[in-house]
């Protein structure tokens, strides 16, 4: 019958492993400023957190290494390094302090992409991996300054910005759980012998 029960409870955590894998993070605002030092963010604020949606859950910003090839007005691509620290302020089940704090990884290029629209207006687009504090890419960002006919001249309003934070992945959550459930066995057998 124990068998039963624990096969029946193992059943039931696995399912909830299953939905780990990865938090999706919205932010607007704020204003993109750099050169060839570098980009920064200061200002964004966190309007969705996975379910979570609101006018001001937190807040994201960012600094980037240098421009390694290209420039902050044509486009190119940054060094790694910076950070990008993304804030919770506690409302609408957001956790409250740095919810995550990283740095843009080496593993693929830093993008700084310039397109012009149709309307002859210019968009540029940063996107690039992020490790988290043990060093593993944690996120994705893509983040969007709109310039209007000009160029980026070294400061922007940011239109909108999009990161996707990695989560521990469904195997591992799923072995920790049975993990747990064999030591939570043996230690019910040892006392019950015991």
């Amino acid at each position: 019958m124990r068998r039963v029960v624990l096969l029946a409870l193992l059943a039931l955590a696995l399912p909830l492993a299953a939905w780990a894998d990865s938090i999706d993070v919205t932010n607007r605002g704020g204003t993109v400023t750099g050169g060839s030092s570098g980009l920064s963010l200061g200002g964004s604020v966190l309007t969705s957190y996975g379910a979570a949606v609101g006018t001001n859950l937190g807040s994201v910003t960012f600094s980037t290494g240098a421009f390694i090839s290209g420039n902050a007005q044509m486009g190119g691509t940054l060094a790694p390094g910076g950070t990008f620290v993304i804030t919770g302020n506690g409302t609408n089940g957001v956790p409250n302090g740095v919810i995550f704090s990283g740095t843009f990884s080496s593993s693929s290029p830093i993008m700084w992409t310039l397109t012009t629209l149709a309307n002859g207006t210019h968009s540029y687009t940063l996107s690039g991996p992020i490790n988290d504090a043990s060093g593993r890419v944690g996120a994705t960002t893509q983040i969007t300054v709109n310039v209007g006919k000009g160029f980026f001249n070294g400061t922007a309003g940011l239109s909108s910005g999009d990161t996707n934070l990695a989560v521990p992945e469904p195997g591992t959550l799923g072995l920790l759980g049975t993990g747990l459930v064999g030591i939570a066995g043996l230690m019910r057998r040892k006392l019950r012998i015991g």
